[in-house]
C-alpha cells in the first residue's frame, strides 16, 4: 500500500513520499511507516518494543541505494521488493517496501 503525502511537515519538512514499509536486520524485523523528506528519510516502527527504529537517515549521509531481498527468518528469499541503503560510514539499512524502484530512483537523486 503506498500512502503518498505531501505538505505534511516530518524531521526533515515536508513529505515527500511516504509508505508502509518493514524494517530488516538479519532474522529481525518491523513493520512501520517510512518518510522521505528533501533532507530525510525517516522509519518509524509501529510496534517499538522490537527496538528497530525510529530512523532518521541524513539524504547527504547516503552513499548508495540497492535492489535487495527480503528475507523470511534472515536467511530464505521471500520477497524482491527490498531496498538497502548503505551510508558513508559504512552502516546499512534494509526496507521491504512497495515500488522499490520509484523509491532507488528517488534516493539516488542529488540533493
Amino acid at each position: 500500500m503506498n500512502m503518498s503525502q505531501t505538505g505534511v511537515g516530518g524531521k526533515g519538512g515536508d513529505i515527500i513520499k511516504s509508505t508502509l514499509a518493514s524494517v530488516q536486520q538479519g532474522v529481525a524485523r518491523a513493520d512501520g511507516s517510512l518518510q522521505l523528506t528533501a533532507t530525510t528519510l525517516n522509519f518509524s516502527a509501529f510496534n517499538k518494543q522490537f527496538g528497530l527504529g525510529p530512523y532518521s537517515i541524513a539524504l547527504a549521509a547516503i552513499a548508495e541505494v540497492t535492489k535487495c531481498w527480503g528475507k523470511g527468518g534472515g536467511i530464505l528469499p521471500v520477497t524482491s521488493d527490498g531496498i538497502e541503503i548503505t551510508l558513508k560510514d559504512g552502516r546499512s539499512y534494509q526496507f521491504i517496501l512497495a515500488n522499490p524502484d520509484d523509491w532507488i530512483a528517488l534516493l539516488r537523486q542529488p540533493s
